[in-house]
């Protein structure tokens, strides 16, 4: 059943959403860590192989029907994450990838909107242009001597992500981190496989005989933080309120990646960055802020007419 418009999120999920956010900007820095260590598919089914192991081993499967796990593996762990890296590995830098990723937002709704009949309304759908606005200005604002096809290759990321989030909402899943365990396990093999096919055996072997403890520390907090504990709760909070709802507070996302950028990776933050970042936390406030109409704040302060009409 599509949601009405009207639903509401919890105080405590929307401190949930912005947290994810948060650590998701953050990754875009570790990611540049990894990826200076590791080829991208090497990087990529190395974080997803430890997600699943050893974990899917002591985790049931989720009542999820098959299709929907494998459709999420493929959308996000291979597609998705794969796309990212290489765009990044090809020059486009953490905070403007962290940023230029949030247009899943825009293929999260459109496609929430045609194939779940969900139905955002006009306050949610004029916040989510208001923050499209912001990214467009922070992204105007960082320069044009990024490579065409890196960027391209993050726009792509961003189309994957979009397919993901509903998948997400169609498959349901009530226990999130055992799904995203099991989404990692089937995701793990087929990344394994493109590494060795695009890279090569001789290549991702020097890489891991090579590894800085830098390398082994990014991969573990790219498949336990940002994988497993990122998108368990980002895949509960989509089930939970559907995938127009809760994709806007992805948009929060670069700007803790672009903060983190400055801070760790010394790349420079400029007004539009900050003016693009205003755009993005009003719009993303707008939409999900719900003010009750003046007739229902004087009912319940006053108590409405039909109960007063029942009382009598």
């Amino acid at each position: 059943m599509p949601r009405p418009d009207d639903d509401r999120v919890k105080p405590r999920d929307i401190a949930l959403a912005v947290g994810v956010a948060a650590l998701w900007g953050v990754n875009f820095v570790v990611i540049r860590v990894g990826l200076d260590h590791f080829p991208p598919l090497l990087f990529n089914a190395l974080r997803f192989t430890l997600a699943a192991v050893p974990a899917v081993f002591f985790v049931g499967r989720p009542r999820v029907p098959w299709r929907w796990i494998l459709a999420v593996a493929l959308a996000l762990g291979v597609t998705k994450f794969s796309l990212l890296f290489a765009g990044m590995a090809a020059g486009m830098p953490a905070g403007l990838s962290s940023l230029v990723l949030q247009s899943q937002a825009i293929f999260t709704v459109l496609l929430a909107v045609f194939l779940l009949k969900e139905r955002p309304g006009r306050r949610r759908v004029a916040g989510l242009a208001v923050a499209a606005v912001g990214v467009v200005v922070v992204a105007v604002g960082v320069g044009t001597d990024v490579p065409g096809g890196a960027f391209a290759l993050v726009i792509a990321a961003a189309a994957a992500w979009g397919v993901s989030n509903v998948a997400t909402r169609k498959a349901g899943a009530t226990d999130m981190l055992r799904f995203m365990v099991w989404v990692s396990a089937l995701a793990s093999p087929w990344l394994i496989l493109l590494s060795l096919l695009v890279d090569g055996p001789t290549t991702d072997l020097e890489a891991l005989r090579s590894v800085p403890l830098s390398g082994v520390l990014a991969v573990l907090f790219v498949a336990g933080a940002a994988t497993l504990g990122g998108f368990a709760a980002w895949g509960h909070l989509i089930s939970r309120y559907g995938a127009s709802t809760i994709a806007p507070f992805a948009m929060l996302v670069p700007l803790f990646g672009i903060a983190s950028a400055a801070l760790f990776l010394d790349e420079r933050v400029r007004p539009t960055d900050v003016l693009g970042g205003l755009l993005v936390i009003g719009g993303v406030l707008a939409g999900l802020v719900s003010i009750p109409a003046r007739g229902v704040r004087q009912d319940r302060l006053h108590g409405s007419p039909g109960r007063a009409r029942a009382a009598r």
